[in-house]
């Protein structure tokens, strides 16, 4: 299947345009590569650089590639950015998005796999959270991907377009080739993983007084290879007349503290690792764990990399080979 890939430059973007070109996809890559680095797009996948709202750019390249199905990746993703910069998350992921829709609506492209966010939910009241439970977000990065998902369910009913949201709760770990590398860098495991490794100071801590087991946020952690197979599947399923849907992608269980995280770094890397704690950041719930029963049973998926330590030593593995 001819793949267009938004965002494909960057983190998890890179990783499913390889899962995709090793399952025999044709992937176009679609990227500003202002986050994105374009040694990260695989071998094999063809790098179309543009703006997702550069609406004529965007039809261009559509046209060139021909594909039969988008995966939706390019986006703004901090939590912390989103409530200081509200007006670039509205712009990229909402007004980008829309501009990407039609965009496809022009091109005949009727499916979409959209890279969404456990965000959505905002502080739940029970965990785990099931994608039936009430969508409340707390900062504007899970407003503006709840309401592009919003929007695909209208775009749908006007349209014909079918469009999977996958709900990411907390991308982490790296595959041989790609890893993360923000600048600067906002996410927990690859901050420790610096840490440990001498190249910053010691980790801040935002906040030790959650309602939690030890007191910090606790979070469920899914490794980037079994986030690339979930597009893979729902993907699939859209070519086979699977209806819209939205998914959850968490590893179940309990899920992991900030102070977890730290002491599994530590302890498969054999490094200390120095420590602060701050103040909480506006809009960070306290507990986020998925429910991700809906998507096993639907595509049979099986995230293959749980385990905590292998997450954390599949990213120091990279880094330290870089």
């Amino acid at each position: 299947m001819r793949v267009f890939v938004t965002g494909g430059a960057g983190y998890i973007g890179s990783v499913v345009a390889e899962v995709l070109l090793a399952r025999g996809h044709a992937v176009s890559v679609y990227d500003d590569l202002s986050e994105g680095h374009r040694d990260a797009v695989p071998d094999g996948a063809r790098l179309l650089e543009g703006d997702l709202l550069d609406r004529a750019r965007l039809d261009a390249a559509l046209r060139e590639t021909r594909p039969e199905a988008v995966v939706h990746m390019a986006a703004r993703c901090q939590v912390g950015e989103s409530m200081v910069n509200p007006a670039a998350y509205y712009r990229v992921n909402l007004l980008g998005g829309l501009t990407l829709l039609d965009a496809m609506r022009a091109a005949g492209v009727t499916r979409l796999v959209f890279s969404s966010t456990a965000a959505v939910y905002g502080e739940p009241a029970k965990q785990p959270i099931e994608e039936d439970d009430a969508t409340a977000p707390s900062n504007p990065y899970g407003e503006t991907k709840l309401a592009f998902e919003r929007a695909l369910d209208w775009y749908g009913q006007a349209y014909g377009v079918r469009a999977v949201s996958l709900r990411y709760f907390n991308a982490a770990g790296a595959s041989p080739r790609a890893g993360e590398r923000h600048d600067p860098e906002t996410h927990l495991i690859p901050i420790v993983l610096q840490a440990a490794a001498g190249r910053r100071g010691a980790v801040t801590i935002f906040g030790d007084d959650y309602p939690t087991r030890d007191g910090t946020c606790l979070r469920d952690y899914v490794h980037a290879l079994d986030l690339a197979e979930a597009h893979a599947l729902a993907m699939a399923a859209l070519a086979d007349g699977a209806p819209s849907a939205a998914y959850n992608l968490g590893c179940g269980g309990d899920g992991f503290t900030v102070r977890e995280v730290i002491d599994t770094a530590a302890r498969v890397t054999g490094r200390s690792i120095p420590v602060s704690v701050g103040a909480r950041r506006p809009g960070d719930p306290a507990t986020l764990v998925a429910a991700s029963t809906r998507i096993r049973r639907a595509l049979g998926w099986r995230p293959r990399h749980a385990a905590l330590d292998d997450i954390i030593r599949s990213a120091w593995t990279w880094m330290t080979s870089r």
